[in-house]
């Protein structure tokens, strides 16, 4: 039967298709239970994991971790392992000079200045703390510090692992260490409420993703928090497209394909706001070459302010390498189709792991070749262009300049001119990667109601959140973003008196 709540929920959403479960939102509460717990985590990325851990070592002891997916992990475990912390010891050791101030106003610039203050401060000011609870308390363990476009110096602390499986297999342990272990395949419904207070939740058991008619319906009691940490809805192709026309079946993503969105759809039927939905992050160093994150991104991200980029269409630079993520997907998308970014052998050794690069020369995402004419030449470019700009920059890297005087693009005082053979070349073309829009929370990580009023014992971490990063989220602050209102969820949760 369709409230008048759920009416002008589904008015709120746009009229976007959703389950028959969450426009049941306002269904009474069970008359019995199936299970009982204090606090309730769901999703086991950097945020879900951060959020149990923290949680129990507060002394909660009665948790229940769930995910829906056949694997732990989320996102979080395929992405590049870059943590962002401004002002680390190995920044110190690299003669890098950095503060939360710093990263602050970069994450402002980037977002511009659409960040939620409150929630942009807070994942600056204990970015560095958040950095050593992994690494001491956690036992992640960090190999180099890497950058990533638009932020001011190098500050993305990287896993020896390179992959974000460095942080999350870690966590895992330390959890099951902790007498935790997730609860896999487990979908939640909707959220059951009383008074604008969560009561419960209802899920499906034993749910095998994309076949909805799988599982079995239980209800459980959570008697002092609910922790939402499911992710962002980057494959929610429908859920994207009513913020962003454009995102359609064309745009691939970089996410797991669990990253569809229905747990932040059931807050939302539940009266949660949302923020900034249609701020949706595109990518700019994929490559068409490979499908979903693959090795051409730690290629990219590594070799900008080494290599240059260049259209093969006029053989020409179009826009500085090192720009940030929606500054570069974009250029590319205008220039409307694959874009090379390319450098020798000296700079990728230097800044690109041999597993990387080995993987993307296996799948024939990453090409070799002995000349720039050799380049211009598989790529069909106009020669004459290309070599011009290619010997351009290498004068600009010659000469020691910190930035470029033609499109600004910074470079690092440890590049060298690009003259030593193989020169290692790949295509780009954008997926979608991060929505920076989600469920509107407080610095304590509370989510709010329409009302703009904490919603009892209801909190949330991470992508599933929105105003952190405003327009454009930063790379490796994710993690950052995650972990700390993760940490922030988990310790609220604790501190709750049961009811």
């Amino acid at each position: 039967m369709t409230t008048r709540r759920n009416f002008l929920s589904a008015v709120a959403l746009g009229g976007a298709a959703l389950s028959t479960s969450a426009m049941a939102a306002s269904a009474q509460a069970p008359k019995s239970w199936d299970k009982t717990v204090n606090v309730l985590v769901i999703g086991t990325g950097f945020a879900g994991l951060a959020a149990a851990l923290e949680a129990v070592s507060q002394g909660e002891k009665n948790l229940l971790l769930i995910e829906k997916m056949p694997y732990p992990g989320g996102n979080s475990a395929i992405n590049g392992g870059d943590l962002t912390a401004a002002g680390t010891d190995m920044q110190e050791k690299m003669g890098i000079k950095d503060s939360a101030d710093l990263l602050y106003q970069d994450m402002l610039r980037a977002g511009g200045y659409l960040n939620h203050p409150k929630l942009a401060r807070k994942v600056a000011d204990e970015s560095v703390d958040n950095f050593k609870w992994c690494r001491d308390f956690v036992g992640v363990k960090f190999g180099r510090v890497n950058y990533h476009g638009g932020h001011s110096v190098k500050r993305a602390h990287q896993t020896v692992e390179l992959s974000g499986a460095g942080i999350i297999m870690p966590m895992l342990k330390k959890l099951e260490s902790l007498g935790i272990k997730p609860q896999l395949r487990t979908k939640v419904l909707e959220f059951y409420e009383k008074d604008n207070t969560v009561i419960g939740v209802k899920v499906l058991e034993n749910y095998q993703f994309g076949k909805e008619d799988s599982g079995t319906v239980k209800n459980y009691r959570v008697k002092k928090g609910v922790i939402i940490a499911s992710g962002g809805f980057s494959n929610g192709v429908k859920m994207r497209q009513l913020h962003d026309p454009r995102l359609d079946e064309r745009f691939t993503s970089t996410n797991q394909p669990g990253t569809t969105g229905e747990c932040l759809q059931a807050a939302q039927m539940l009266g949660a706001a949302d923020v900034q939905m249609d701020w949706i992050q595109l990518g700019p160093w994929t490559s068409p070459d490979e499908e979903g994150f693959g090795f051409v991104p730690q290629f990219c991200e590594r070799v900008i302010g080494y290599g240059l980029m260049v259209d093969p269409a006029t053989g020409k630079r179009f826009f500085k390498e090192t720009g940030n993520r929606k500054e570069r997907a974009d250029a590319i998308i205008k220039v409307g189709h694959p874009v090379l970014i390319l450098a020798d052998s000296v700079n990728t050794n230097k800044m690109v792991a041999k597993k990387t690069l080995d993987g993307a020369m296996g799948n024939g995402s990453i090409k070799a070749f002995d000349t720039p004419e050799a380049i211009a030449d598989y790529y069909k470019m106009p020669k004459e262009a290309f070599l011009e700009q290619f010997n351009r920059w290498n004068g600009f890297v010659k000469a020691h300049l910190e930035k470029d005087p033609d499109l600004d693009c910074m470079i690092f005082k440890d590049a060298v001119p690009n003259v030593t053979p193989p020169y290692y070349v790949a295509r780009l073309w954008p997926r979608v990667h991060h929505t920076m829009g989600g469920l509107a929370i407080t610095p304590n990580a509370e989510v709010l109601n329409a009302k703009l009023e904490p919603i009892g014992h209801l909190y949330a971490a991470g992508e599933v959140t929105g105003g952190v990063h405003g327009m454009v989220r930063l790379g490796s602050v994710a993690g950052a973003d995650c972990i700390t209102f993760g940490r922030e969820a988990g310790r609220q949760a604790a501190k709750q008196t049961p009811r």
